[in-house]
């Protein structure tokens, strides 16, 4: 599934140049919540769906691979399975589009600066300032 999330990925985006920020990505690919604000209520509704409908069904399939039973130990799961277990009705669908979202994000970036993934990107930055 990794390969084809990854072609299906630089296929729709076509330029990673296209966007400003790396945080743009989300958007555009329909994975953030819709909003209603009136007044003093701000309801939670469902995600936008706009943009790519494969691509956006690709991450979601990876997101849940990796909050899964079988999914490998990195920061992302980590993340994930945090929000998870806040609890709620739909914790669980939260933490697996906000995974799916952080996983375009990261895709993004990682394409940009041409760097290899490293599962546990902030643990090594933490032993990297605490070492100098």
């Amino acid at each position: 599934m990794g390969p084809i999330t990854a072609l299906a990925y630089v296929l729709t985006l076509e330029d990673p140049k296209r966007f400003w920020k790396s945080r743009d990505v989300g958007p555009f690919l329909g994975l953030v919540p819709k909003r209603d604000q009136s007044g003093d209520t701000d309801k939670q509704l469902s995600i936008t769906k706009a943009g790519n409908f494969a691509l956006r069904r690709l991450l979601v399939g990876c997101a849940q691979y990796i909050l899964g039973a079988f999914g490998p130990e990195c920061e992302l799961r980590e993340f994930g399975l945090k929000l998870a277990e806040r609890g709620g009705k739909n914790a669980k669908k939260r933490a697996v589009v906000a995974v799916a979202r952080k996983l375009a994000v990261v895709l993004h970036r990682l394409w940009l600066d041409e760097a290899s993934y490293d599962p546990f990107y902030q643990l090594s930055r933490k032993q990297l300032s605490h070492a100098v």
